[in-house]
């Protein structure tokens, strides 16, 4: 049986069942959303390694009852030194080892500016509270995952192996871990403690940041202290779409948050009516929706600085009914269209006060540039590989621009007053992911539990799989499979029920009568966790 976890006094939901319960346990000794949030998203990166790190990018939705959605843009730029003359003779930029290490982390500038919308709702708990329990993993060791098992043997031999760090803190005797191996990471317990101790804005500007910038320039890093010392995440105005019966939020460039909305707003418009949320209507409809939204997306979302048109203007009603007339009903629209790849986690919190979170903690690819700055534990993101080295790219390499983003978390806020905080992992398929498991719970009716373990597909590529396919988990009727063929759809079956392929979902949901539901997925190790 699929069952919906409920509770009154507060929810969280992780990837990784030991972030859940660090969220649930601040939750627990009084603490709010955000606060909850930090100490997840510090947990999540000590025991799911492969998926994030404090070395890698984030981004936050937060609602508070009554108030507008506050959204947080915790990217980092390119490095001062992060130059085409600096990457000379080289095709690309490299997809692991120092030199893909090339932006700033922002993720813990992330954090800090979430903790000032604590403060000002009179949060209390403070840093060794709220990373305690992060660096109680890193130094006492938590056990591997059998997806960070899989994924460090299947990515080894294309940088991971080579890049500075990384042998000493992923590997066992120079071979991937086990499954169930107890993995200390001391380094990064001592870096956790540092900043619990001496504050947040410590890793930018002051003895630990000076630490990081020449860690990295020891192994040859553009990114030094200077890049460091000026980075501060920032509050941005986050993308809407006003749908039916909810206006759903998500981030403005350099995030795809353009691409997840319009696909809701877009099957909004092709007006499905009864369905149960696995029928050729609905899986269709989505599909060719996110044809229509990655195509404006490849287009316009790039660092926002240099966006070459609003992408506001292509969530407007006018704007999306046109689109969506382009869309055939019956048959598939032919997709060569190259795609992107992306490991990250989601995760979702709401207190007992309805105030919610929807969070995005990523280093790009599995274990990022691969590279952990030695005697810090920090494992660097390679998001910079995004940038092209075209100077006419719409994501040209330049100092302090900021690389295009799979990220994007979600927040539904419904006209019933239901609250909706929702995302996966999986680059291109986040804005996938993220459509099916709204329109199946709010457009069909699937409870919270089904909507996130329902047979999920995947157009395109996302970690692990590189054709552009309409992929399908088996467990999809194999009659709609052949309805899907049929309408010209390049369909590929996997072989598993419920595969990595399709990412790690999550959501919550309060209902206006204070019951908070809550939704895990069972592709990954995560868990709900509810006071």
């Amino acid at each position: 049986m699929i069952h919906t976890l409920r509770a009154l006094g507060g929810m969280a939901v992780a990837p990784h069942h030991l972030a859940a319960q660090a969220a649930r346990d601040v939750l627990r000794d009084g603490g709010n959303a955000v606060e909850a949030m930090v100490a997840a998203a510090a947990a999540i990166a000590v025991v799911y390694p492969h998926m994030n790190a404090i070395g890698g990018d984030g981004f936050w939705l937060i609602h508070e009852p009554g108030q507008a959605v506050q959204a947080i843009d915790a990217c980092g730029p390119a490095a001062r030194l992060a130059t085409r003359d600096f990457y000379q003779g080289v095709e690309a930029i490299p997809s692991r080892g120092p030199l893909a290490a090339l932006t700033v982390a922002g993720t813990i500038g992330g954090w800090a500016r979430a903790l000032d919308v604590s403060a000002r709702w009179g949060g209390t708990l403070d840093l060794p509270r709220l990373l305690g329990d992060a660096i109680r993993h890193a130094h006492e060791g938590v056990a591997v995952t059998a997806s960070q098992a899989a994924l460090t043997r299947a990515k080894l031999g294309d940088g991971l192996g080579t890049a500075p760090g990384f042998a000493d803190t992923f590997l066992v005797d120079g071979q991937p871990p086990p499954v169930g191996h107890r993995l200390r990471q001391p380094a990064l317990a001592d870096t956790l403690r540092h900043l619990a101790t001496h504050g947040l804005d410590d890793f930018y500007r002051g003895e630990l940041g000076a630490r990081i910038g020449e860690a990295l320039q020891r192994v040859s890093s553009p990114v030094g202290s200077d890049d460091l010392a000026a980075y501060r995440a920032a509050f941005v105005e986050p993308l809407a779409v006003t749908l039916r019966d909810s206006t759903v939020y998500n981030l403005p460039p350099p995030t795809q948050g353009l691409s997840t909305l319009m696909i809701l707003g877009l099957f909004d418009q092709l007006g499905v009516g009864d369905d149960d949320g696995e029928s050729f209507a609905h899986v269709h409809g989505l599909v060719e929706a996110t044809k229509r939204a990655f195509r404006v997306r490849d287009r316009v979302v790039t660092d926002p600085g240099r966006l070459p048109e609003d992408p506001r203007a292509h969530l407007e009603p006018a704007a999306l009914a046109a689109l969506a007339q382009q869309i055939d009903a019956k048959r598939a629209l032919p997709w060569p269209d190259p795609s992107a790849p992306g490991d990250t986690i989601w995760m979702g919190v709401i207190d007992r006060e309805g105030r919610a979170v929807s969070f995005i903690q990523s280093v790009y690819w599995e274990f990022g540039s691969g590279t952990v700055l030695d005697g810090l534990g920090i494992c660097w993101q390679n998001r910079g590989t995004s940038f092209s080295l075209d100077p006419r790219a719409l994501n040209a390499l330049a100092p302090g621009r900021k690389p295009f983003h799979t990220l994007n978390p979600s927040l539904a806020l419904f006209d019933d007053g239901r609250v909706m905080p929702f995302g996966t992992m999986g680059g291109e398929g986040q804005p996938q992911t993220q459509a099916a498991v709204f329109t199946r719970y709010a457009r069909f009716g699937q409870p919270l539990q089904q909507a996130v373990s329902a047979p999920r597909w995947l157009l395109g590529r996302t970690w692990g799989a590189s054709s552009t396919s309409l992929k399908l988990e088996s467990r999809f009727h194999p009659a709609l499979v052949r309805q899907l063929a049929e309408a010209g759809h390049v369909v590929e079956v996997l072989d598993e029920a419920f595969s990595d392929t399709m990412g790690h979902a999550g959501a919550l949901v309060r209902r206006a009568d204070g019951v908070i539901e809550g939704a895990a997925d069972p592709r990954s190790d995560g868990a709900v966790a509810g006071v």
